[in-house]
């Protein structure tokens, strides 16, 4: 009966063997008896032409060890497909694409265009709900790139706190420095945008094709899944040749009408519908182009989220920091419970590296874990009283914090709260209530929040024993 269904009306031999794969189809020659349809015919002439040498479609194995590169990726998408995947996302998009603040209509096209920069900038490595809020202040903060410009690095450190790889703040602002000093408009396609920092391809893409219509694909981790996908493919992700096809396959796929919309809803399907581990294939509008889909159908053992393939995350590197949080009394007298003066050193980091140029409390690095005894010989005469410690995770380090206290009381007119020059010195005092409200990283914030935790659980809160206190006369 199936081979009916596939081939037409025919005698079929019981002996005959046949082949199946869905969309990826592969019919060897088979000898049939009996008279042949038109699509017999084709078949017969296509099984002809492989067996003669020429190139065929090839049939991508599921679960092939990473050393496979570009080889089992499908051939370009066909003219028939493309016509109706663009159909189909654009259509889809038009009714269920969120309400963003970065999508909102803007006439004027370089606030457009800095309003997706900054916002796909902010988008990597990070959710769209924890975005929006920092899209807002941004943008109440700096409306423009001139706005931007004129900030400071300190001031967009502030404003970023908490959004992690504070490296895209420091190229946003440096980038928005360069196009406002050359005094040209913003820059409209992808090669001109690529020349400053921070904007990849990924980036000068979203803009240009976005903002100014440039029909230019995109290729994030939620395109990548969508196009594993709809080609079931199964070569390694990460690899530089299977990463090129996907820009390949991509291009092919962008609308030249609407090539903005288009790539949005790529991104779209794949943030909303074709997600990694619950995609919801009933609902997807190109799951009838969907590869991986049909594949999964026909044989149990495969998933749709067999695609993209898993590849081995790189292991942490583990590291160990002694932190010395320093609280500075003066000589005013308790006010309503809190000390009236109290402050707290910070340090900047060094301009390079991994939180480049961002304020924390006095640390070290550590060979390793350590005692106090070893800490107190790393961090030398700040540690004073042992807080705890924790782990803080980055992308690539997990990073186990020691977390030390040294509180001091000023005598004798000694005045380290002088006015400071902006910007001037690697290291400030802030007053403890202003410490809270200000744009510090989260690891930062999470040793104020156990020395403070500490604080209260100590037997005198608000005072410092005499064989604790350090004096500086």
């Amino acid at each position: 009966m199936l081979a009916t269904l596939l081939m037409g009306t025919f005698h079929f031999n019981p002996t005959t063997t046949l082949f199946l794969s869905h969309n990826n189809f592969k019919f060897p020659p088979v000898p049939f008896s009996g008279k042949l349809s038109p699509s017999d015919h084709r078949r017969r002439r296509m099984s002809r032409r492989k067996a003669a040498g020429e190139r065929s479609r090839k049939v991508p194995e599921l679960r092939k060890p990473p050393e496979t590169v570009a080889e089992d990726i499908e051939d370009l998408f066909g003219d028939a497909e493309i016509k109706r995947i663009r159909d189909s996302l654009l259509g889809w998009y038009a009714l269920n694409r969120r309400e963003l603040p970065w999508r909102e209509p803007e006439e004027d096209k370089e606030k457009r265009a800095y309003r997706v920069w900054v916002s796909e900038v902010m988008l990597q490595q990070t959710r769209v709900q924890t975005v929006v809020q920092y899209f807002d202040r941004w943008m109440n903060k700096w409306p423009t790139i001139r706005h931007l410009a004129d900030a400071s690095l300190e001031e967009v450190n502030e404003m970023w706190a908490g959004l992690g790889y504070y490296r895209r703040a420091r190229f946003l602002l440096e980038g928005a420095k360069m196009i406002v000093a050359e005094g040209c408009p913003f820059p409209k396609t992808v090669s001109s945008l690529q020349q400053y920092p921070g904007i990849g391809k990924y980036t000068a893409g979203a803009v240009a094709s976005i903002a100014f219509k440039e029909v230019v694909p995109v290729v994030d981790g939620n395109v990548v899944r969508v196009i594993s996908r709809l080609k079931a493919i199964s070569a390694n992700p990460k690899d530089s040749a299977t990463v090129k096809r996907f820009w390949e396959l991509a291009t092919q796929l962008v609308d030249p009408l609407n090539p903005g919309d288009f790539n949005q809803a790529l991104m779209e399907l794949g943030a909303t519908v074709c997600t990694p581990s619950s995609p919801s294939c009933c609902s997807c509008p190109v799951s009838d182009q969907c590869s991986a889909l049909s594949v999964s159908r026909h044989d149990s053992s495969v998933s749709v989220t067999d695609y993209p393939v898993k590849v081995v995350k790189v292991k942490q590197r583990h590291d160990f920091s002694a932190a010395c949080v320093v609280e500075i009394l003066g000589e005013k007298e308790i006010c309503d419970g809190h000390l009236a003066d109290s402050k707290f050193l910070l340090v900047k980091r060094p301009d390079e590296g991994l939180l480049a140029g961002l304020w924390e409390f006095p640390s070290v690095l550590l060979n390793g874990e350590a005692d106090l005894v070893d800490r107190k010989e790393a961090i030398d005469q700040f540690l004073n009283e042992h807080v705890g410690e924790f782990v803080h995770v980055f992308s690539h380090i997990r990073l186990k914090i020691y977390v030390e206290l040294l509180t001091l009381r000023l005598k004798g007119g000694i005045d380290l709260f002088r006015k400071q020059e902006k910007e001037s010195l690697p290291w400030k005092c802030v007053d403890s209530k202003v410490l809270s409200s200000l744009g510090l990283t989260s690891s930062v914030k999470k040793v104020y929040t156990m020395v403070e935790k500490f604080k209260q659980q100590k037997p005198s809160n608000n005072s410092v024993p005499a064989k604790k206190r350090n004096r500086i006369s």
